[in-house]
């Protein structure tokens, strides 16, 4: 276990601790006494983090050969907080596709010794692109003889020393502040689980369900000057193919870029939702990828010039691991027959089987990070990990309630899908289980992250929380 971490596990009411959480490593912070000041301390910090050299770009597996160009800069970007209390927090985004669990360990164990916050206090949110550099350190830190391997090593070696100075940087630049929030909506995503007489299939869902809900906050100075814009979208970033080789950011890059130009002086930051299951629409060109972010960024001006709610404090950060239960290997006549077709699930079985094969252990569960940031009874940001699917964010209103609620997915690890249990039973490209380890998602693991997350949430002081009543 992790010297940082909680763990729930599905099925029980219980929170472990390890020694090292008396001191609030990893649990939460929170100063819970009454603030009605809506004055906070703000600081905002960029880098750019486009390769220098051509790397493999992340997210198509038909996708060869090393990048060619660059559409745009990729960037990182940094919220840090603090509020009356001096309770801080820090929001890390990323145009790139994920952060492995490897390497988000080793990223917030830089960002703690630079910043010296606990693990809760650290919110890291990708925006999934597909069209930036693939991330990934070797299991011993050291540069491997693998060419290849060695150039994404080298590169994500230096973004987490540049992640971590951007940290810094932010909590240096802190003012006061006001920050203030509400919601738009976007209308280029559709939900991609088609279903036909074979089975689920990518494709388009015109009934699948989609989170539209953009929701925007809105960071400005004391003297009313426009600071930053942090904004989400629940919508894969995906509007470029295997085809484009060139370093992009999408359209939550373009999003970005012209969120700045129009606002000038501001940072805007972009916050994947539960986009699992939904693609944007039309794709395959640069210029839909700039329209869709255009369109979400208009969204975004839309809703920051109309009412905002003022969002006080008190900050309360927490996090915890929940045990995500895998299921049983599938025998092995299937996963032969499985391991002779194409696609994800071929892959997978074959690695099944050659696992078994050389008499590994598999895994019976995975742990899995799940954040809780409540600002005041004003919002309540809900950090999950993994590629969420949509379905998920219904379930999640249903116990927390869908009022000052923003639901974010692919926070702190990336480790494979995150399915609801129907979506587990029905099957397709969602449900083919772990990236980077042996295994697939149980249906019951879906009431055990809703278990987990309402503790959290009910810790961190969300007004709303009903109880967590299984659904299986």
């Amino acid at each position: 276990m992790d010297q940082y971490r909680d763990t729930i596990r599905p099925g029980s009411r219980r929170l472990w601790l390890v020694a090292a959480l008396a001191f609030g490593i990893g649990t939460g912070v929170c100063v819970k006494a009454a603030a009605t000041r809506s004055v906070w301390q703000i600081g905002l910090a960029r880098k750019q983090i486009t390769p220098k050299t051509p790397i493999r770009l992340d997210g198509y597996a038909a996708r060869q050969g090393p990048s060619t160009g660059v559409i745009h800069d990729i960037h990182a970007k940094a919220l840090a907080l603090q509020d009356q209390n001096g309770h801080r927090a820090l929001l890390i985004t990323a145009d790139v596709i994920g952060f492995p669990a490897h390497v988000s360990r080793e990223l917030c164990r830089r960002i703690m010794a630079r910043t010296g916050l606990s693990r809760a206090q650290i919110l890291i949110n990708p925006s999934h692109t597909h069209t930036g550099p693939t991330i990934w350190l070797s299991a011993d830190g050291r540069i491997p003889k693998d060419e290849n391997i060695a150039v994404f090593a080298r590169y994500t070696n230096t973004l987490c020393d540049r992640l971590a100075e951007l940290a810094a940087a932010a909590f240096a630049n802190l003012e006061p502040a006001h920050l203030s929030w509400a919601t738009g909506k976007i209308h280029f995503a559709v939900n991609r689980r088609e279903h036909g007489t074979r089975g689920v299939r990518m494709g388009v869902n015109e009934d699948g369900y989609v989170d539209r809900t953009v929701p925007v906050l809105s960071i400005t100075a004391i003297d009313g000057r426009p600071r930053g814009v942090v904004f989400g979208c629940a919508c894969h970033n995906t509007t470029l193919m295997p085809k484009h080789t060139e370093i992009c950011g999408d359209y939550a890059g373009f999003a970005q870029e012209e969120l700045e130009r129009t606002h000038v002086g501001a940072q805007a930051q972009f916050i994947i939702g539960c986009a699992g299951s939904t693609n944007p629409r039309p794709r395959g060109t640069v210029e839909a990828a700039r329209q869709h972010g255009k369109a979400l960024a208009a969204e975004v001006s839309r809703v920051l010039s109309a009412d905002l709610k003022p969002i006080s404090g008190p900050l309360c950060t927490e996090l915890a691991w929940v045990d995500l239960p895998l299921a049983p290997a599938l025998p092995r006549e299937e996963l032969e027959r499985q391991a002779r077709g194409r696609g994800s699930l071929a892959a997978v079985a074959r690695k099944t089987l050659a696992a078994v094969d050389a008499g590994k252990e598999l895994l019976t569960s995975y742990p899995a990070p799940i954040a809780v940031w409540q600002l005041g009874k004003d919002m309540t940001l809900v950090g999950l990990s993994g590629e969420v699917v949509a379905e998920f964010v219904p379930r999640v209103q249903g116990v927390l309630g869908p009022e000052r609620l923003w639901i974010a997915g692919y926070c702190n690890e990336v480790f494979g899908y995150l399915a609801t249990a129907s979506i587990l039973r029905e099957g397709g490209y969602e449900t083919r289980g772990l990236f980077h380890k042996i295994g697939a998602i149980a249906p019951e693991a879906e009431d055990g992250v809703i278990q987990a997350l309402c503790e959290l949430a009910r810790k961190a002081g969300r007004p709303e929380c009903t109880d967590a009543k299984p659904k299986q």
